[in-house]
């Protein structure tokens, strides 16, 4: 089948329009947010690595739907969607030594979260010392947006997935255990996990 140059030049700008919907789709997924009780700004797409953007993927796994799992050596996490396929997530992750492994479930959820180091935490260092007494949620609170809290056995594990106030720390292990995310990416997959959804985090 051949076209005409007529007819390309027509087909060209729906051509176009058809290559950039995902970037449209993608800046979609990181709008502003005016409506949060701490008001979140656009965050340019092309701030984000493509391949650390939120976007629905291929994922084949034995998982149930509504699983989260966390591939820690690839800095991902996946939402559990069901027939092959999953939302997918760039993540920061713990420092070696520092990192969760393992099974665990959703014990709550918390929107703005306050946040006090653990005892662990503050016996490493000075810093967190002087949090002993708690932080409140906003946005210059290290847990960002939304908290998930993971328990094993009715006990809170004290690690968490949680949004971020450095989202250039998302791609990296430098936390001190828990799962980060960029605010915008926490607060959907918090809209999509129920309390009690499993969480399997997979290490090297």
């Amino acid at each position: 089948m051949t076209i005409s140059r007529r007819g390309f030049l027509i087909a060209l700008p729906l051509f176009v329009a058809g290559c950039s919907s995902t970037g449209l789709n993608s800046q979609t997924n990181y709008a502003a947010l005016p409506d949060e009780k701490f008001p979140l700004k656009q965050v340019p797409i092309d701030k984000i690595k493509p391949e650390l953007r939120r976007q629905e993927v291929a994922y084949e796994t034995t998982h149930a739907a509504g699983t989260v799992i966390v591939d820690t050596p690839a800095r991902r996490a996946y939402y559990v969607l069901g027939d092959g396929r999953a939302v997918r997530y760039g993540v920061g992750v713990g420092r070696e030594g520092l990192a969760f492994a393992g099974n665990a479930y959703i014990g709550r959820k918390a929107e703005w979260p306050s946040w006090t180091p653990t005892e662990n935490m503050q016996r490493r260092e000075e810093r967190y010392r002087k949090l002993a007494g708690g932080m409140p949620g906003g946005p210059n609170n290290p847990l960002g947006a939304r908290a998930m809290y993971l328990y094993r056995g009715g006990n809170d594990t004290h690690f968490r997935i949680h949004g971020t106030n450095q989202p250039q720390s998302i791609g990296l292990a430098m936390s001190s255990g828990c799962v980060r995310m960029m605010n915008h990416d926490v607060i959907d997959l918090y809209s999509r996990v129920e309390v009690g959804a499993r969480v399997v985090v997979i290490q090297a």
